[in-house]
């Protein structure tokens, strides 16, 4: 059986850790919290069958491809959230928690995720107080973990944003460098998406009144949404950051060729001037200046260097050379 946890608490505090298959159902002032990862449709049927969750809510937490929603089912309520942490290379790993929430029950199903709740359920119950105010409280504890489990995701990214900026600095990226550019843009654009859909749940279950959930406790996802919000924004940013790389690196290039293109102009200009009096000299006429004069080549030699020097003068004071 993939039950990682199924503990019944009263009045915020743990009265059984380890709820039998077939128990009674949870008194007043208590609430059960089963935790499922990647279980089977035999294994979740179970739990559906003790806390009467709708098929189709069943369906979705067993796909592994939801989009973040909250959907109400009667007087129960379902959440999909998705959770993402770095992949291999650039990549960005997705997996999924469904929860049901009900007036005294709460249940996770985590598909493709490695972030455990062990440490968060075991902070929650040294918060007694908190705890007793219902499952709707586990449900914000839960959503709360895993948006903020996107803040290292976006911080190891951002590092590799800011290497990559720095790069581009120095020299005009690479084919390899732009394709992993646009692999990272493509990665951001989806973790957007999720973030924004997250965002749109978390608003949700703040503003609208869904069952199960106190009215008391809705200013609570608000933290939520600030969370997810950021994420948002950040990722936004970051994909605006790789696309100006590409910008100032192509200005930067375009830089580098104008100034070895005016290089490469202004000692066309000088060595023009060898080459024309060379030119002119060697048309083998015979009635030529200077051409009988004892001095004649010392003084084409003369013009030539003076010229030279006054171009390669007036190139460097523009800045050409």
């Amino acid at each position: 059986m993939t039950v990682v946890a199924a503990r019944r608490y009263r009045d915020g505090k743990l009265i059984d850790p380890a709820l039998p298959p077939h128990c009674a159902p949870p008194a007043k002032s208590e609430f059960d919290w089963v935790g499922l990862v990647e279980p089977t449709e035999a294994e979740i049927a179970e739990v559906q069958h003790r806390y009467g969750l709708h098929p189709l809510a069943i369906e979705d937490a067993l796909s592994k491809s939801n989009t973040p929603k909250a959907e109400a089912y009667g007087s129960q309520l379902f959440v999909v959230a998705r959770t993402a942490a770095r992949g291999e290379g650039d990549k960005i790993a997705y997996g999924q928690t469904a929860m049901f929430l009900g007036k005294d029950f709460i249940v996770t199903v985590r598909q493709g995720s490695t972030r455990a709740h062990t440490a968060l359920r075991r902070e929650l119950e040294t918060r007694s107080d908190r705890l007793a105010e219902g499952p709707d409280f586990v449900l914000h504890a839960v959503l709360d973990f895993i948006v903020d489990g996107y803040g290292p995701l976006l911080d190891g990214i951002e590092h590799t944003v800011s290497e990559m900026e720095e790069g581009a600095i120095g020299s005009f990226p690479d084919q390899a460098r732009i394709r992993r550019i646009f692999r990272l843009r493509r990665e951001l654009r989806r973790f957007e998406a999720i973030a924004g859909q997250m965002e749109e749940v978390a608003a949700k279950l703040t503003t609208v009144e869904e069952p199960a959930i106190d009215p008391r406790a809705r200013p609570w996802f608000r933290d939520v949404y600030d969370h997810a919000h950021r994420a948002t924004t950040r990722t936004r940013g970051l994909n605006e950051t790789l696309g100006y790389i590409l910008e100032v690196a192509g200005l930067l290039e375009q830089s580098r060729t104008g100034a070895i293109t005016r290089q490469l102009a202004a000692w066309a200009a000088i060595l023009a001037v060898p080459t024309a009096i060379a030119g002119i000299y060697g048309m083998n006429f015979h009635f030529m200046p200077e051409l009988t004069w004892r001095y004649g080549y010392f003084a084409a030699l003369g013009v030539i260097a003076v010229i030279c020097a006054l171009l390669y003068a007036q190139f460097k004071r523009i800045g050409w050379l």
